[in-house]
């Protein structure tokens, strides 16, 4: 007997926060990757936090290693432990940003995608494309029961 298995084409997750009111950057971006699921609630494992920091302050794309570097040293300024700074580590979370749309690779450097605004990425790449994909096939999942 087979048994299937129930693979997602695509899944998202969104939490909602109180609003923001005056933080640290990196707690801001610490929100946006809980609200967006790149981070779970409780997790000391945030080094995504701080990739994506780098990328957003950074006026140049960079290679995976200068992320590396570029966190090593935030986490460092910010007495922050140096877990989960592997090149490997790096590498995956840069794949998550990627697969969520805020981050592009071209010629092996990243960037912010489009060198756009975070807002208009989230608005335009997962609002509006994303969700809507992932909506529409609930939908049609629940017209097929009715």
């Amino acid at each position: 007997m087979k048994v299937s298995k129930d693979l997602p084409l695509a899944e998202i997750t969104l939490r909602k926060y109180e609003k923001p009111y005056e933080m640290p950057k990196r707690d801001l971006v610490r929100k946006i990757c809980l609200s967006t699921g790149l981070l779970q609630p409780g997790d000391s494992r945030d080094v995504i936090v701080d990739i994506f920091y780098v990328i957003l302050h950074s006026s140049e794309e960079l290679d995976s290693e200068s992320v590396r570097q570029g966190v090593i040293e935030f986490r460092k300024e910010n007495k922050l432990p140096l877990v989960g700074v592997a090149g490997s580590n790096v590498r995956r979370q840069l794949k998550r940003l990627r697969d969520m749309y805020f981050v592009e690779k071209v010629r092996n450097k990243y960037r912010i995608a489009e060198k756009e605004k975070i807002s208009h990425i989230f608005e335009q790449k997962i609002e509006k494309f994303y969700l809507q994909a992932i909506i529409s096939r609930v939908k049609e999942y629940i017209d097929a029961l009715e």
